[in-house]
Formats: C-alpha cells, sequence, structure tokens
C-alpha cells in the first residue's frame, strides 16, 4: 500500500495522520508519480490550520513533489510523459506521499541540475516571487526593496531580479547577509535605522518595494521611500495592504493564479539553464512530517526542507 499524511481535524501538525491508501490508476490526462521527494511550504500549515469548515475534511497534505512516472493515462492534451521520466508536480493534491496520481498539466520535466528535494521546492517559491516582480513592474536597471531576503521566496525573488537587470537591497539579519549576498542582492539588516539605511544605500531612491515578511516595519518604511504605492506589493501582510493602499498577492485570487500558472514552465527552464537554485536546508523521512512542519512553523529553517518517502 501507499502512504500519505491527512488532517482528520483542524490546528497544527500533531492533527496530522500518516494513512495507507491505494493511489488510482491514471485516468484521462493524468499520470502516477513515485514521489522521491515533497516540498515543506507555509502554505501547508495553511491547508489544515484553526477554523475552516470541518466539511473540508479529511484534507490530504502537500502541493509540490518531484519523482520518477510509473504510469501514463491516455490524452494527455500533448504533454509527452513515459513511465521512468523524471519530473516535478506543483498545484497536486495531497503531495506528502509515497506515490499520487494528478493532471498531467501540473507535471513538468525535472531540471537535470536539480536534486529531488530541490525540484520539489522550486515552484511554489518560484511562481510567488515571479507574481511579485510581475505586479510591481520590476525591469533592468531599477533599484528595489526586498523585505525577508534571505527566506524561500525572498532567494527566489534575488535570482528572478538579477535576470531582470534590477539592483536589490534585501532586508536579512546579520547571519543571513552572505545568503542575500551570494544570490546577487545587496544585505541590510533590519531592525531600529532601517529607514536611514536603507536611504544611504540608494541615495536616489527606490521603484519599488517586495515584502514577504509582513512587518510593521517592512510596510513602514515601503511606503516612506516607494513614491507609487502601485509598486509596493506584500505576500503576508494583508491587513496593511487594504489600509494603505497597496499591493497584495496570494495564489487564491485569479489574476495571481493565472499568472503563477503560466510562470511554471519559464521557471523551470530557467532552473534547467542553471539560473534558478533551491537551496535545502534539510531533509525529513515521510513518517517525520509533523517534525518538518514544527521546523518550519519555528520560521528560520534556514531554506528549504523536503520529505523523502
Amino acid at each position: 500500500m501507499d502512504r500519505r499524511w491527512v488532517a482528520t481535524r483542524f490546528g497544527g501538525p500533531e492533527v496530522l495522520e500518516l494513512v495507507e491508501y491505494e493511489a488510482p490508476e491514471p485516468g484521462p490526462g493524468e499520470v502516477t508519480i513515485g514521489v522521491r521527494a515533497a516540498g515543506v511550504n507555509p502554505a501547508d500549515l495553511k491547508g489544515f490550520a484553526a477554523g475552516q469548515d470541518e466539511g473540508l475534511l479529511p484534507r490530504a497534505v502537500g502541493f509540490e513533489v518531484a519523482g520518477v512516472i510509473e504510469a501514463v493515462g491516455p490524452a494527455l492534451d500533448g504533454r509527452a510523459f513515459s513511465p521512468g521520466d523524471e519530473v516535478l508536480a506543483f498545484q497536486v493534491t495531497g503531495g506528502y506521499a509515497s506515490r499520487i496520481t494528478t493532471l498531467a498539466r501540473n507535471v513538468f520535466a525535472k531540471p537535470p541540475p536539480l536534486g529531488f528535494a530541490e525540484a520539489a521546492n522550486l515552484l511554489l517559491a518560484g511562481v510567488t516571487a515571479a507574481d511579485m516582480l510581475h505586479v510591481t513592474g520590476v525591469t533592468s536597471g531599477d533599484t528595489i526593496i526586498l523585505h525577508g531576503a534571505s527566506g524561500a521566496v525572498g532567494v527566489s525573488v534575488l535570482q528572478q531580479a538579477r535576470g531582470l537587470g534590477a539592483r536589490v537591497i534585501g532586508t536579512a539579519s546579520d547571519r543571513n547577509a552572505d545568503v542575500v549576498r551570494r544570490f546577487g542582492g545587496v544585505p541590510v539588516r533590519y531592525g531600529d535605522g532601517l529607514l536611514e539605511r536603507l536611504r544611504d544605500l540608494a541615495p536616489r531612491g527606490y521603484v519599488a518595494a517586495l515584502d514577504t515578511v509582513g512587518t510593521d516595519e517592512a510596510a513602514d518604511v515601503s511606503l516612506a521611500l516607494v513614491p507609487d504605492r502601485r509598486r509596493i506589493v506584500t505576500i503576508a501582510g494583508w491587513d496593511r495592504a487594504q489600509r494603505d493602499g497597496f499591493l497584495a498577492v496570494g495564489g487564491s485570487t485569479p489574476e495571481s493564479r493565472a499568472f503563477r500558472n503560466r510562470s511554471r514552465q519559464p521557471l523551470v527552464e530557467l532552473a534547467a539553464a542553471g539560473h534558478l537554485v533551491v537551496p535545502v536546508a534539510r531533509t525529513f523521512p515521510l513518517d517525520q512530517a509533523p517534525a518538518a512542519l514544527e521546523l518550519l512553523r519555528g520560521g528560520h529553517p534556514g531554506g528549504k526542507l523536503a520529505l523523502i518517502p
């Protein structure tokens, strides 16, 4: 039998149960993947957070995986997969599993430079970063602020912005400054005096600000330094965005969902060319998913996490 993690009630990682199940045979437009790694993301925690409709339970957990094609259904609508192909998949249901059957339209060839753990963490952070750069219109020659530059989305923003020719000043702790430099950004320490430090690093000003952390500090300095509020975006500070009239994006909105879907293949191609990497801090056996989520919930895993069946 296959195994997967499901939430049988709402709460924290402690509500998850590892159950036996049988991945269905692929139908039209579907493939079955033997999972080699499952990405671990903050969105996974939100999927079974308290306060939701209990009619949604039980809920299988996990949105992205990497592995090997085991079976192919008919009518793949132009997608070409064969058993044995190494792939990644994003926007799946129940990725914390040993095998899954999913729509082929959500499956992509694994970029050769990436291992399975890296590939399983490429797209959720990657499309989020791409969306933030897109809605703020970042282009060559721009100088931008990036709050939370050493996190998973931040690291992807740094790499994608470098490809666009933009200069990124990224906030981080002192211990993570080298991460920001590694991926092409200029690090700046957050905390008291951030506004003045940012002004010193870019005397000619900033054209955009991207916030991945959602703090009042991030919102306050962005509003002080970026003249056009249409070029300030957050993925975490929704209340401030609504109150102060700047942008907030998320995968649940139709515009973001459509753009993120279109961005998947270009990001896979960037990774295949060696221009987009995914730092992985730690892997866990599949049966330790709650421990991985607890580490993630702590806020400072130092890179991406993956489950290995």
